[in-house]
């Protein structure tokens, strides 16, 4: 930009200055002030002007002696490197710097060996000046052993944790720094113990009447720190692996030597020739071990617990109950006599199935003992303590042998249930006297499993638990909904012609399937269905069902092509016999759906055949009475005279009152009226087809088809419900009500309700008048169900109108 165009620019500048703070005559007065401010600005400006150009020759200067400096370093660097080129070429008689130096190459990786093994002697040698310092010292002062050794165990843990970085490039060393620790930490815990042991000698631990009087609280107290000191780097080291799978908790060292004599003891009361000492009773063992803590966990909460809280609450094994809690360690401290003794016992006992599942039960006892009444969590707050039975069943990979143990059992047990002589007999008394009736063998397999439930609740592993669901629990289920339905498909061969003639049934086993004993047989299949599937549902909603079932969907869900699920078993084995929804994002289902879903169908299939029987037998009952036809021309009783039933028809009644009174005993109402509702509508068809529509009635056959009808009404509402069968019969009871109708109205004595009815000479008028006046006179009867064309063909049933 030429001169001309910067004063034209700072020209329009001004301008627009101008015009902004003098836009009225008025600003005048204020020019003053603007130049002042202006001036100020100036002066400001140039200041900062000044300061700029300062500091831009200070950082120009700078960078020159940078430069200057760089120049120099380089031309020393080459000057350096030409002799060193010229020294290696001399030395090496090579021709050029880089022949040398690849010839000088061997001295130094000589050179760089050697600075490694001096690096290697010194750390050996001060490997072994701690080593000497803290065996010189614990004999005489164990506290002043402390230090060398926790230096010790410091370099041992550095090693190791450099080795990965380093490839593992001298594990001898680390072997030997490792070694020498681990025999000094012996020589130091077997002094300190001996120590601490002559200690509880003196308080004449364990025995009733120990004491710490005397001084023996300080000195008891001093050897439980020493010992906590000396196994302090132990226990973060192990914290720090993040609770490996392979290794059991740590027992506290002062724990450990005071156990010792429990230990003993347990030994000599569980290992020898005493009586307690007996493959069959595993709770004498296993409770001893709970009254030691009941005996001294009151001890070492007042004493230990404030020195645990001391040494490690600054540390994360403040964080981990089994070293902060004074109870959590003990038990960490008695288990292993207890793994001991049961490790000795499964090969003993693994030929006894009886024995094994003993022992197996009461480990899952006296596991649900420590976590539920004493809070033991084995050092996991967040998973819990996994038991000594999951140790055995899947750490000694026990749980196979057990399953087939426990399935053997369950399978003879329930074998002994269906196969004695009451088991498929109705109860009457266990359920409540509105409830359908269950056989005896449906209970007492109900109960079985709810006993196999009580088995594996306790169990950690979701897999052994879903093993023990399908392969004895619904095994179990299958098998006895596979006889139920065997029983109902032997029914239907015994009653059908062809059955009948291939089987070869006798006439009393005929006429017991087509009596009380053929529904008693039905029902037996009925209600056994119904409970075990009303069981399963309630089951469904069991807390332990529900989180088992949350644990099988998520792990379907993530893992929806897996062959092992739940041990060998796959997902779509699991779905096949559990619910269809596994794996799904289906919010319903539950473990039962399957095996609930077949008891439902079976049930229902039983009520459709008990409901064709009864309707078959009441057709049979009901032939002889549509046979007859006295309607026409029975004469009118006397005066005072009461109507007897029609003969033929007292088959009918009497199938009804025996038939319905069993079912009344033995289902419920809801089943009871849903098969009742059926047989009530197939009667009321034959009498409205075979009676009613066939013949012609005088007044004195309507009243006695009257009669007759209201006897089976009686009947079926004495066993099921008042007015059930009048209910069931609507419009065969609407019919009578028209056949019944008086020739004229009679004042408060309408044939239907209070009040005013028409006659019937009216209502035969007005039904056949057209449908609009048939429907008003009906409602006017208050006859809801008949149509216009039934109400025309009943009146045409009476002889006084048919004609």
């Amino acid at each position: 930009m030429n001169v001309y165009g910067v004063k034209a620019e700072r020209g329009a500048r001004v301008e627009d200055f101008l015009n902004d703070k003098l836009q009225t005559s008025a600003d005048l007065a204020t020019i003053d002030g603007l130049l002042e401010g202006v001036k100020k600005q100036q002066v400001l400006l140039e200041q900062q002007l000044t300061d700029a150009k300062a500091t831009h020759e200070s950082a120009r200067r700078d960078f020159e002696s940078h430069t200057q400096s760089l120049e120099d370093r380089i031309r020393s660097f080459q000057k350096q490197q030409a002799d060193v080129d010229r020294r290696l070429t001399i030395l090496t008689q090579s021709e050029t710097s880089d022949d040398a130096v690849e010839a000088f190459k061997p001295t130094m990786e000589s050179l760089q060996r050697l600075d490694v093994a001096e690096a290697y002697f010194q750390l050996l040698g001060d490997v072994e000046r701690l080593s000497s310092q803290a065996r010189a010292n614990f004999s005489k002062s164990p506290q002043d052993a402390l230090q060398p050794y926790l230096r010790l165990q410091g370099f041992a843990n550095a090693l190791k944790k450099a080795q990965p970085a380093a490839e593992d490039a001298a594990p001898h060393l680390v072997d030997h720094v490792d070694l020498t620790c681990r025999q000094l930490w012996k020589q130091m815990k077997a002094a300190f113990g001996q120590e601490f042991a002559a200690t509880l000698e003196r308080m004449k631990w364990p025995g009733k009447d120990f004491s710490l009087a005397g001084g023996l609280e300080a000195e008891w107290s001093s050897g439980v720190r020493k010992l906590l000191e000396l196994q302090d780097p132990e226990l973060k080291a192990r914290d720090d692996m993040e609770g490996s799978p392979d290794h059991e908790p740590l027992v506290l060292l002062p724990l450990g030597v005071m156990v010792e004599p429990l230990e003993l003891r347990f030994k000599y009361h569980f290992e020898g020739d005493r009586p307690t000492n007996r493959l069959d009773k595993p709770e004498y063992f296993l409770s001893h071990i709970v009254d030691l803590l009941n005996t001294y966990d009151g001890f070492f909460s007042t004493y230990l617990q404030p020195i645990l809280q001391e040494s490690f609450r600054k540390s994360n094994l403040a964080l981990t109950t089994i070293y902060i809690d004074s109870t959590s360690a003990l038990i960490t401290a008695l288990l292993p006599m207890v793994r001991q003794k049961v490790s000795a016992m499964l090969p003993q006992i693994a030929n006894k199935p009886q024995l094994l599942s003993h022992l197996m039960h009461e480990l899952m006892l006296f596991d649900s003992t420590l976590r539920d009444e004493w809070s033991y969590d084995g050092g996991d707050t967040i998973h819990g303590w996994k038991g000594l039975t999951w140790e055995v069943l899947v750490r000694k990979a026990w749980f196979p042998q057990w399953l087939s143990v426990e399935k053997d059992f369950a399978l003879a047990r329930y074998h002994k249930i269906v196969e004695s002589a009451e088991s498929f007999e109705i109860d009457y008394d266990s359920v409540e006297n509105a409830a359908t009736k269950p056989t005896y063998a449906a209970i007492r397999v109900n109960d079985l499993l709810e006993t196999i439930t009580d088995r594996y609740r306790p169990l950690m592993a979701f897999s052994q638990k879903i093993q023990f669901l399908i392969d004895i629990q619904i095994a179990v289920f299958d098998q006895f909904h596979n006889r139920l339905r065997d029983s109902l498909s032997a029914y239907l061969t015994l009653t059908s012609s062809i059955g009948r003639n291939l089987q070869g049934a006798s006439k009393e086993t005929q006429a017991e399937l087509q009596g009380i004993g053929g529904l008693e047989r039905l029902c037996r299949v009925y209600g056994s269905a119904e409970y075990l599937e009303k069981k399963m549902e309630d089951w469904s909603d069991d807390v332990f069902f529900i989180e088992l079932w949350d644990e099988l969907q998520d792990g379907a869900r993530r893992n929806a092509s897996a062959s092992n699920l739940a041990g060998p078993m796959s997902v779509e084995h699991v779905a096949e016999r559990t619910s269809s929804v596994v794996g799904s994002d289906a919010d319903t289902g539950g473990l039962f759906d399957e095996t609930a879903g077949a008891f439902r169908k079976l049930r229902l299939r039983t009520e459709d055949v008990l409901q064709d029987r009864l309707i078959a037998t009441v057709r049979e009952t009901l032939r002889p009475y549509g046979r007859i036809n006295p309607w026409s021309s029975l004469s009118s009783p006397g005066v005072g005279t009461s109507l007897a039933l029609t003969a033929e028809l007292d088959g009918t009644i009497q199938f009804l009152g025996e038939n319905l009174s069993f079912l009344a005993k033995v289902l419920a109402q809801a089943p009871l009226r849903r098969i009742v509702r059926q047989l009530v509508l197939t009667i009321q068809t034959f009498l409205w087809d075979s009676v009613l529509m066939r013949y012609t009635f005088s007044l004195s056959g309507i009243t006695q088809f009257t009669r007759d009808t209201e006897a089976m009404w009686d009947t079926i509402g004495r066993w099921v419900g008042n007015r059930q069968g009048e209910v069931g019969m609507r419009r065969l009871k609407e019919a009578l009500v028209l056949l019944n109708l008086p020739e004229k109205g009679e004042e408060g004595s309408s044939a239907v309700g209070n009040g005013t009815g028409p006659g019937l000479w009216e209502v035969e008028k007005r039904v056949f008048r057209d449908n609009e006046s048939a429907r008003e006179v009906l409602e006017e009867l208050d006859l809801q169900v008949l149509s216009e064309s039934d109400a025309r063909n009943v009146l045409e049933r009476r002889i006084d109108l048919g004609n």
